[in-house]
């Protein structure tokens, strides 16, 4: 029971808001202690378990370097390239990101993700196209702009990222098919996961352009004095 002593350490530390990473290693040191582990031997967990996860690390670093950039205007200068541009939509800069996803994510190449791109530079670039053509837009169709650009990232990454014949995806369906008495290889799975990739673009093709419609529509109205219609 003592060795639950660690769960408690967490549970006071975050309702008394202090320090995250000082308490996660406040409570495995003192559940190592109380488990029987040397203070060195304790040491040495920690560090492994650091370089085994140090591309997390990695990952972290990334964020206040966005951040910085952001800081300097780099969204600003995202919609002012947009804006220079003739006969850009909305949707055209998302089915564009989205096909580089796809293609990226199918190389296993780590091109894209929520804070690196479509935070900084996709939602900017596509709220400057809607911006661009339209004078003013509204907050509703701000937002809606925002959940369309995530959703150019989820659906290009997770149908373009079984394509590339090693990735985690890929290995996880061989292993859980194969424990099921299912014998596929890694290039079987890849190769059916071309297909539903071309359609996952296919179907975000004609979602983009159905949604430029609908802002038009709705802005166009708007622009007249006209009731809005409703975007969705």
């Amino acid at each position: 029971m003592i060795k639950l002593i660690g769960v408690l350490i967490i549970v006071i530390g975050f309702i008394m808001k202090f320090d995250t990473i000082a308490v996660v290693l406040v409570a495995g040191v003192i559940t190592g202690l109380v488990g029987g582990l040397g203070f060195v031997e304790i040491l040495t967990i920690i560090g492994e378990a650091f370089i085994k996860t140090r591309y997390m690390s990695l990952f972290l670093l990334t964020l206040p370097v966005i951040g910085i950039l952001e800081r300097s205007g780099l969204r600003e200068r995202a919609a002012d390239l947009i804006r220079s541009m003739k006969s850009v939509t909305t949707g055209k800069v998302l089915t564009t990101y989205h096909i580089i996803r796809e293609l990226a994510a199918a190389f296993s190449l780590r091109l894209g993700g929520h804070v690196q791109f479509i935070r900084p530079l996709v939602n900017p670039m596509a709220y400057g196209a809607a911006e661009k053509n339209f004078d003013e837009v509204d907050e509703e169709t701000e937002d809606i702009i925002k959940g369309y650009a995530a959703g150019s990232e989820n659906l290009g990454n997770f149908f373009g990222q079984n394509v590339f014949v090693a990735a985690g995806g890929v290995l996880l369906i061989v292993g859980t098919l194969g424990e099921l008495g299912v014998e596929v290889t890694p290039l079987a799975v890849s190769k059916a996961s071309i297909p539903i990739a071309i359609i996952a673009l296919v179907y975000s093709a004609i979602q983009n352009y159905m949604l430029d419609r609908k802002i038009a529509k709705k802005l166009t109205q708007k622009k007249s004095g006209k009731p809005a219609a409703e975007v969705k």
